[in-house]
């Protein structure tokens, strides 16, 4: 199997990415975070999701028209300022 190391050592936001029988898997080797998705594509995606969650960066609100897009009218969403019904303390 190849490595992708040089001299043992893991390199700067090295990413690996493998298949699992109908799966593609990726890690972050600095991390440690893993996904998966049915495409290369989508895992990839997933992974830079689940790292950027990971390192407490959660992007930007959705703008209303994103909202829109997902079914959700803005002027409907009660949440507010309270947290989230499935935050644990």
């Amino acid at each position: 199997m190849a490595s992708s190391v040089s001299g043992g050592d893991a390199h700067d936001d090295e990413i690996r990415l493998w298949r699992e029988e109908d799966w593609w898997v990726a890690t972050d080797v600095e991390t440690g975070v893993t996904s998966q998705g049915p495409t290369r594509e989508t895992a990839l995606e997933n992974l830079d999701d689940a790292v950027a969650l990971h390192k407490g960066d959660s992007g930007s609100e959705p703008t209303d028209s994103e909202l829109r897009e997902l079914g959700i009218d803005p002027a409907e969403n009660t949440t507010g300022e309270r947290e989230p019904p499935d935050v644990l303390e």
